[in-house]
């Protein structure tokens, strides 16, 4: 049996498992990621957190896909991790620091009786090189409205990496944006050798964005805090927004800024704990790999 906790940030849902003192086998990671998040015969999530030790942080983060593949990073699933280790009793501290694969992230926690109730991420300072996207073509140069022709049509893209790679366009009603049709055309185009996430950004008003994502490896979901990120500073790069803003996605609002001293983004925002449970899915996905599963 395996014990997990269902969390969400902003409706960005992960399955999480605290592995402080045991971590799942390491070849078997992508389908223990696949059997958890599957949303008909698994717990259902856009993703799987583990909480591991770190030797460099407080704590390290590892975050997989849907599909089994694995993230750098996660705006919204590290603000369930910080909320997951507080509550849990892995620290009494309310500032920390996280091992990621983006490197290491800096958090603050804000509390309420006890219950962590938001949670300030410092995302670091936004790559803008194609070579840092990664994005094939003039490594140095910066892809700022730029046309790419995907999915039969053309489209006017600025790509940036949030410690992942990001896609925005900007369009005149997101509500409308054919997201599940262009999002899976641009996340798998041959410019973007790792794949990229993909956002539909549509800016209302002075300070104000609507968004909505297209992850990669996972599919639309309702949030994506990296991804809130790359739209800000995609928007201030092409002169359609200041650099603070209130990101507004399906399943709620993120508070993004871009900062002119030291050149990071941050964003704030709310975690919650749904329920905890016991599932056998990891025998089941080891009985796939073991070539037992039917």
């Amino acid at each position: 049996m395996i014990s997990f906790t269902k969390m969400h940030g902003l409706g960005n849902d992960y399955v999480v498992l605290d592995a402080m003192q045991r971590a799942p086998a390491e070849d078997g990671l992508p389908a223990l990621a696949k059997a958890l998040c599957g949303r008909r015969f698994g717990v259902g999530a856009d993703g799987l957190i583990l909480v591991l030790p770190s030797r460099v942080a407080d704590f390290k983060m590892r975050i997989l896909n849907a599909d089994g593949s694995e993230a750098e990073m996660c705006g919204n699933g590290i603000r369930a991790f910080a909320k997951f280790v507080y509550e849990r009793g892995h620290t009494r501290e309310r500032d920390l620091e996280v091992e990621t694969l983006a490197g290491i992230v800096r958090l603050r926690l804000r509390l309420r009786g006890g219950e962590v109730v938001q949670v300030r991420v410092d995302m670091g300072e936004p790559r803008l090189s194609r070579s840092a996207v990664p994005m094939k073509g003039d490594d140095a140069e910066r892809v700022v409205a730029e046309q790419i022709r995907a999915g039969g049509r053309r489209h006017e893209i600025t790509a940036l990496s949030m410690g992942n790679p990001h896609c925005v366009l900007f369009v005149q009603d997101v509500e409308r944006a054919k997201v599940a049709e262009i999002g899976p055309a641009i996340e798998r185009h041959d410019l973007f050798p790792r794949r990229t996430n993909v956002e539909f950004a549509q800016v209302v008003g002075d300070g104000r964005i609507k968004m909505r994502v297209w992850e990669r490896g996972v599919g639309e979901t309702l949030a994506c805090g990296t991804g809130a990120s790359a739209v800000l500073v995609a928007a201030v790069l092409n002169g359609l927004s200041p650099r603070k803003a209130v990101v507004h996605l399906p399943g709620g609002d993120l508070q993004v800024s871009w900062n002119p001293e030291d050149n990071r983004v941050f964003i704030e925002g709310p975690a919650a704990e749904l329920f905890t449970g016991e599932t056998r899915l990891d025998e089941q996905a080891q009985g796939n790999r073991d070539g037992r599963g039917q």
